[in-house]
């Protein structure tokens, strides 16, 4: 436990981050403000994860796993070949992701339709919070890049954010079916 450097205190205290933790927690409100509205239960499911990366976002936990997974890697002897693991994790969470997704859509096609930008925005969020996670080198530089000013960083992680946000403002208003 001693060789990990994570240490329990707030992960990015700049504006981008609080702003980025107020988004996650107005989705996450929006989303439990469908759930109690039209009962449909997985808007809560939405809600729960939405504050739960909430509380992530500045806890950055991700870098606790992280810390762990240098240390495991370094104790087994592979940590001379962590960058090729990296790429290969990263590929494969990407192209499992896309799999994922055309099998949801394929299987779930109904849901998919009434729920499209939902699924969206949590399937970009998702894989982009598990890539951003192992921090692999070359996703951080481009993470770290930015276009007008706006890093990618943020365009991705509010992106997805936004979407999730603009799908519970889409149901909240269509009105609400008596049963």
């Amino acid at each position: 436990m001693r060789e990990i450097r994570w240490r329990p205190t707030i992960g990015d205290p700049t504006f981008m981050g609080w702003f980025t933790v107020v988004a996650y927690g107005f989705a996450a409100m929006l989303a439990g403000w469908v759930y109690w509205r039209k009962k449909d239960r997985i808007w809560i499911g939405v809600a729960l994860g939405l504050a739960a990366l909430c509380v992530n976002k500045e806890l950055d936990l991700q870098s606790l796993f992280t810390d762990i997974g240098r240390v495991a890697s370094y104790h087994l002897g592979v940590y001379e070949q962590r960058r090729e693991y990296q790429k290969w994790f990263v590929l494969g969470t990407i192209t499992s992701a896309g799999i994922l997704a055309a099998w949801f859509i394929f299987h779930h096609y109904s849901f998919w339709l009434r729920y499209k930008l939902l699924s969206s925005g949590l399937m970009f969020l998702m894989t982009f919070i598990v890539v951003r996670a192992i921090s692999f080198h070359h996703f951080d530089m481009f993470l770290k890049s930015s276009v007008f000013g706006v890093r990618m960083n943020w365009a991705l992680e509010l992106g997805g954010i936004l979407l999730v946000t603009l799908a519970a403002i889409a149901e909240l208003a269509k009105p609400v079916r008596l049963k």
